[in-house]
């Protein structure tokens, strides 16, 4: 039996895009000829399943898309939609693939409705199901894809954490506090990492205010220096800064009792 709970469904076209252009990038992905890749929990269309298979092809012409999703009505009306490269599936998070391994599993917007207490069993669950060297996204956006956030992680445990955001109009970038992975949205309180890590991104943000005069992409680049400068373990660059993204390791914002160990 496929294991997890049916969600909202919600979905819709291009709220995906900003995870689909890592997962574009990821070596995991990039690394071999013809990747399989899982949208697990794809809601009530097969809209972003496809458009993950349209963007990743681009790069891996024989890439395949499996689209895995937990109600059979929404796999029946999904599957009408397949076509080369694209299958679609229903299952869970034990990610039922027919014995074969992920290269990349996407979850997103699938363990908002669950326990934090849950989420490292549905971590582990994912995770073995992934290729050697292969990498879970797990995280969540808002409902146009503009506020996101995601953890990638591998066999051993979560590595790092993204936050991606449309700069233009941003008020202040402690907005994604809303849209953070399961394992975190409720850590943001004084004491944890995240808290001190959305703070300072916060405070970056105004002292830099200036730099909007030329673009808030700018101002976005000033700010991710100005966390760095304050130690924060800043990964990546400027390609990827220039999109509203920063990425840090996950040590930096887990939380203080996290054990990827714990039962």
């Amino acid at each position: 039996m496929p294991i997890g709970s049916v969600t909202r469904g919600t979905t819709g076209t291009n709220r995906l895009r900003r995870v689909d252009r890592w997962i574009a990038q990821l070596p995991a992905f990039l690394s071999e000829p013809a990747p399989l890749v899982v949208d697990l929990g794809f809601g009530a269309s097969a809209t972003t399943t496809l458009e993950l298979h349209h963007r990743l092809a681009r790069l891996r012409p024989a890439v395949e898309v499996v689209g895995v999703e937990i109600d059979p009505e929404r796999v029946a009306r999904a599957t009408v939609s397949a076509r080369p490269g694209v299958a679609f599936r229903l299952g869970g998070f034990e990610v039922p693939l027919g014995g074969r391994s992920a290269n990349v599993i996407r979850a997103f917007n699938v363990l908002r409705q669950y326990d934090e207490s849950g989420v490292l069993e549905q971590w582990r669950r994912m995770t073995a199901r992934l290729a050697p060297g292969g990498v879970l996204v797990e995280g969540t956006c808002n409902e146009v894809g503009r506020v996101a956030s995601w953890a990638n992680v591998g066999a051993t445990g979560p590595t790092s954490l993204t936050v991606s955001l449309r700069l233009d109009g941003l008020e202040k970038p402690s907005i994604v506090a809303e849209r953070l992975p399961k394992a975190l949205i409720h850590r943001n309180v004084p004491g944890e990492r995240i808290h001190d890590f959305l703070q300072g991104l916060d405070r970056h943000w105004q002292f830099t205010a200036a730099l909007a005069s030329f673009s808030p992409r700018q101002r976005w680049i000033g700010t991710v220096r100005g966390l760095a400068s304050d130690g924060w373990p800043v990964l990546g660059g400027l390609n990827r800064w220039r999109l509203g993204e920063l990425t840090v390791p996950w040590s930096a914002v887990e939380p203080l009792d996290f054990d990827w160990h714990a039962r």
